[in-house]
């Protein structure tokens, strides 16, 4: 058994290469060999969002507080607010934030697959943000 007390892993900036606007990760877990699973706790300030990106295994996100915004590639902007689950299909390109005017938590959950968690792309521009 393995208990990560509350406060004990470090807060981390959301790297500017893979977001846009004010991002902050904290880790939850990272499941150790053979397990695959990780998860952290993301905050996006108003307008942060992520890139485009997929993941090798797929990824769920449970909306924890705040009001946000989810697009898979080719569809419509989803508007996301706190209990909502999204699943994201392995490779599946898509991206996810805050909406302009609130701030959004979630908590991400996805395996790794060869050491590798996403599959990073180009960043969303304001126009596709905007919709």
């Amino acid at each position: 058994m393995d208990i990560k007390r509350n406060g004990s892993q470090p807060s981390g900036k959301g790297p500017t290469a893979y977001f846009t606007g004010t991002v902050r990760i904290d880790p939850l877990f990272e499941a150790p060999d053979p397990a695959r699973v990780r998860g952290a706790s993301v905050t996006f300030e108003p307008g942060a969002r992520t890139a485009w990106h997929s993941h090798p295994l797929g990824q769920t996100l449970v909306v924890t507080a705040g009001c946000g915004r989810v697009q898979r590639w080719g569809g419509p902007i989803e508007d996301i607010r706190p209990g909502d689950v999204i699943w994201f299909s392995p490779g599946e390109k898509h991206w996810h934030g805050a909406t302009a005017t609130t701030a959004m938590t979630h908590i991400a959950i996805q395996e790794q697959l060869d050491g590798k968690t996403a599959d990073w792309m180009e960043k969303v521009s304001d126009e596709q943000y905007q919709g």
